[in-house]
């Protein structure tokens, strides 16, 4: 969350000419309701199974850039299936750059809480060893412009500029 999982995911899906999967995008129109409003109404265990589904249909026959939401990787069929459709790339940031990040925007469900800084904590440390699990490699987007972030993607997977 914050990390620049979408942006940089449409910059490089443009740099490259292939195509985009972003599941948030995809499970909101298959429920026809944003985002926020399924975890208000159906719950976030919902949203976790829908985006599973939407990885196990996906199908993926040229080069293609899939952004998940950040909780994808907290099950392990999930992880399987995206290896299977290529690597695995971690974005990160450390936490005071993730809260300036998620202040501008009101629409992230899980930080819809009293404390908005301490539920961001627990998020990171509940998933940190799953990211690390998960990843190929890992870019650290705190200092990092969107097109750096996509440079540095391109050069850990060896795209030609």
């Amino acid at each position: 969350m914050g990390t620049g999982k979408s942006a940089v995911g449409r910059l490089l899906a443009l740099q490259e000419g292939w195509p985009r999967f972003d599941t948030d995008e995809m499970i909101a129109t298959a429920l026809k309701m944003p985002i926020s409003e399924i975890f208000t109404r159906l719950g976030e265990e919902r949203f976790r199974e829908e985006e599973t589904a939407v990885l196990e249909k996906l199908e993926v026959v040229e080069p293609s850039i899939i952004a998940t939401g950040g909780g994808a990787v907290m099950r392990p069929e999930n992880v399987v299936r995206l290896r299977e459709l290529g690597s695995i790339v971690c974005l990160t940031a450390d936490p005071v750059t993730l809260l300036k990040r998620l202040g501008r925007r009101s629409n992230r469900p899980l930080l819809q809480a009293e404390n908005p800084a301490e539920t961001m904590q627990t998020l990171l440390r509940e998933r940190e060893l799953f990211y690390q699990q998960a990843a190929d490699f890992t870019v650290d987007t705190s200092s990092l412009s969107h097109e750096q972030v996509a440079q540095s993607i391109r050069n850990a997977l060896a795209l030609s500029d």
